[in-house]
């Protein structure tokens, strides 16, 4: 806590240039669950259109672009962590809308999965405001929202998609009205019981909702292993912080992004955002 406390010190006294990203580290139903997950080689992939992507800056599935690298980074850090400590499902969530949480997660999904042994499935967990499909640039009629309302079967809410060298797996959602309900049901449950797991080489990306908005991320806090907590200068302020630290005092924060950094607070050599 004392390092994230920190790092928001030293840059929010920067004056604001051009955003940027650093690391810290901080302590029944009738849906089928079960085999519906596994990859099917006959089911066809989506090759993601990078020009969207790019509009979007996402951009770790190419490891040659130098922006990558603070997510090639990121991805050694958690990855190590999360190797030693067995762990394999990683929650992604922020104080507050505007931090880049999502921003985040897709990027660092793409950079896991230009790893040949890894498999890696990224889900959309927040029902309140969704956004990795539009990061993505895929359709999502109803995805992880019809799975738990138990008008879909969760094989055909994945979606297989491919970006350069990055293959994996991804669980959208529609927004609803009632995540509350839903996050905390017994199909929500289920559902995030099938897509855990998988093999030892999988890691599962959930994008919870910002944690101060509701009690949706902390209901699911209790089902993964560790989270990456996101914040950004000019966005979150300390008190915000020190309240996400109180949510999560029994949940491994696995790491700390700060986003937005001014350009002279980074390190040099590095690309940011």
């Amino acid at each position: 806590m004392e390092n994230i406390l920190q790092a928001i010190e030293r840059a929010k006294g920067q004056p604001k240039q051009r955003s940027g990203i650093s690391f810290g580290q901080s302590q029944g139903h009738a849906t089928h669950f079960g085999d519906a997950v596994e990859r099917d080689n006959r089911v066809q992939e989506i090759e993601l259109d990078f020009a969207h992507l790019q509009s979007q800056r996402i951009v770790a599935y190419d490891g040659k672009d130098l922006r990558a690298r603070p997510f090639d980074v990121l991805r050694t850090e958690v990855s190590r962590t999360m190797d030693l400590k067995g762990w394999k499902t990683l929650a992604v969530t922020s104080p507050t809308p505007g931090c880049g949480k999502t921003l985040t997660a897709v990027n660092l999904a793409l950079s896991l999965a230009r790893q040949p042994e890894r498999q890696v499935f990224l889900a959309d967990l927040d029902l309140r405001k969704p956004q990795v499909a539009g990061y993505l640039g895929v359709k999502c009629r109803d995805g992880l929202l019809g799975v738990v309302e138990e008008r879909l079967d969760l094989g055909s809410a994945i979606i297989h998609a491919r970006a350069g060298g990055s293959r994996l797996d991804v669980l959208p959602t529609a927004a609803t009205s009632n995540s509350s309900d839903l996050v905390a049901s017994t199909a929500m449950r289920m559902a995030l019981k099938a897509v855990t797991g998988r093999g030892q080489s999988q890691i599962t990306i959930l994008d919870l909702p910002p944690l101060l908005m509701g009690h949706d991320a902390i209901s699911i806090l209790p089902q993964v292993d560790c989270v990456l907590l996101v914040a950004a200068v000019g966005t979150s302020t300390i008190a915000e912080i020190e309240e996400c630290n109180r949510y999560l005092q029994a949940t491994e924060v696995v790491r700390f992004v700060l986003n937005k950094v001014p350009e002279s607070a980074l390190t040099k050599g590095y690309s940011y955002y």
